[in-house]
């Protein structure tokens, strides 16, 4: 155990969990949006829903959204930020079935029409867990630099895009795998040990079989 998991994150408050963690599930949303978010539909779920007014969690969720820190004296806020920026957010609750007590559901469209919905946990310290993207399972945290790579789940795909990450001298820290189905959609989720410059996204997308790629720094 680590003083990160003794005392947790800095932040405003009140609770790490239903805060701090909120914030970062509405950071990695926005992140994998990769538009200006236009439009957030939230579903809170277990003690999310039961105590999301009190703990701010709604709040939160939205200031992430915005891209605000956890530490943003502004997360209070949030929601007249929101409307002053024009975005139109609606939150509901909900059973979203075998899941942490802290899940939350969002869906955002981007002021350019992209859509995205992620599935993800606030786990305890103002840590989270993303479950899926989309309708594509998912693990990931966001407290590292996080590679985010949609294929078609062809032969050569993987060994392609990990060439190119060797050839600009990118370690890998860590790498899973998620399909759909035998040759059907999949994605990679690799941990990085630095942020990707522009120019290795632009030779990772143009490979064959890759769909669309995402490189979330620390959320």
């Amino acid at each position: 155990m680590d003083i990160f998991n003794i005392i947790g994150p800095v932040m405003v408050g009140p609770s790490s969990s239903h805060t701090a963690g909120a914030v970062r599930i509405g950071r990695v949303s926005r992140a994998l949006l990769k538009e200006e978010p236009t439009k957030a539909y939230i579903t809170l779920h277990g003690s999310f829903a039961k105590t999301y007014r009190g703990h701010g969690t709604d709040r939160a969720i939205v200031a992430g959204i915005l891209g605000m820190e956890m530490d943003d004296p502004n997360i209070p806020m949030s929601f007249e930020i929101a409307r002053e920026k024009d975005l139109d957010f609606q939150f509901i609750c909900g059973n979203l079935g075998d899941v942490h007590p802290n899940t939350s559901l969002v869906d955002l469209e981007g002021d350019r029409g992209k859509k995205i919905e992620v599935l993800a946990s606030s786990v305890g310290g103002g840590r989270i867990s993303v479950h899926r993207i989309d309708d594509m399972t998912v693990d990931f945290s966001g407290q590292g630099n996080t590679l985010i790579v949609f294929h078609q789940d062809m032969p050569g795909t993987i060994a392609a895009v990990t060439n190119v990450l060797g050839s600009y001298n990118i370690n890998i820290g860590q790498m899973k795998v998620f399909r759909s189905k035998r040759g059907g959609r999949a994605v990679m989720v690799i941990d990085v040990d630095e942020r990707l410059d522009d120019d290795i996204l632009i030779d990772i997308q143009g490979l064959k079989n890759v769909l669309e790629v995402n490189m979330i720094p620390p959320i």
